[in-house]
């Protein structure tokens, strides 16, 4: 099933991107790299537009509005998010009506059929009021950290060719926030490609439109000065992390089926 589902999204038709700058507030995109006129380039697949389309990064901004904001749980596993009950703003990996849904993939078909093996996202710098995180939910809901703008610059992950994945998005405080980052890969003749943008997102019932003229990101110094291995995503290991209320009560209804299921197993 999930091999149906990346073919046929890398088989849907794909328009011209448009011109003109864009805000989503809901519905599915994804990140992704592709070879835009022969050059290896990273655009947002916008799957809101009828057909779908790939925008140029400086096009569009992601808006987290008032529908993510959420308490952090009062769970040792989170405290990386805040304080217990601190009101942050979490677009979720699990898609929900009339908020943003945004992954990452490397199913473009040109991507697929010339990159060597995966590709390395690389967050490169954080510019914003706040803390930035994306992390993913590992078996029994445990959070899997894929970048945090506290710590120390570059942080990797790796990409499998012919992956698509969803993460928990998190900010801290309300506003624009950009994230500067790279997509590499070594190319099935040997060459290296790499692309560089930024990645606009703004966070609360402001206008988002704002991020639109906001600077360009560039690499800030972390806090801590020591470094981190870089982390590593992978799909078929998320499990759902629900924005809303009871978000503990929802883990741990997942582990209880999960162990459910296994047993009739």
């Amino acid at each position: 099933m999930k091999l149906l589902a990346a073919l046929l999204l890398a088989l849907a038709p794909v328009a011209t991107p448009p011109t003109g700058q864009v805000v989503i507030s809901d519905g599915h995109v994804d990140l992704g790299p592709r070879f835009v006129d022969g050059a290896w380039t990273i655009q947002l697949r916008d799957d809101t537009a009828d057909p779908a389309v790939w925008q140029p990064l400086d096009n569009v901004v992601l808006h987290a509005t008032g529908k993510t904001q959420v308490a952090v749980p009062d769970d040792p596993a989170y405290t990386f998010l805040g304080k217990p009950g601190q009101k942050i703003w979490v677009i979720p990996q699990v898609q929900q009506a009339g908020v943003v849904w945004p992954g990452w993939n490397t199913q473009d078909p040109e991507v697929t059929a010339r990159v060597d093996r995966d590709v390395t996202w690389t967050l490169e710098g954080m510019q914003g009021p706040g803390t930035f995180t994306l992390f993913l939910n590992s078996d029994f809901g445990k959070p899997s950290p894929v970048f945090d703008s506290r710590k120390p610059y570059p942080q990797q992950t790796g990409i499998d060719v012919n992956t698509h994945v969803h993460g928990n998005w998190t900010f801290d405080a309300p506003g624009s926030y950009l994230l500067e980052i790279a997509m590499t890969a070594k190319l099935t003749d040997g060459r290296q490609v790499t692309d560089r943008r930024t990645l606009r997102l703004y966070a609360g019932d402001g206008d988002a439109r704002a991020a639109f003229a906001a600077g360009q990101a560039a690499p800030t110094p972390a806090a801590s000065p020591a470094a981190d291995a870089p982390a590593t995503s992978d799909d078929r290991s998320a499990l759902p992390w629900i924005a809303g209320g009871g978000l503990l009560a929802v883990l741990a209804a997942i582990a209880v089926a999960a162990v459910a299921l296994r047993r009739r197993r």
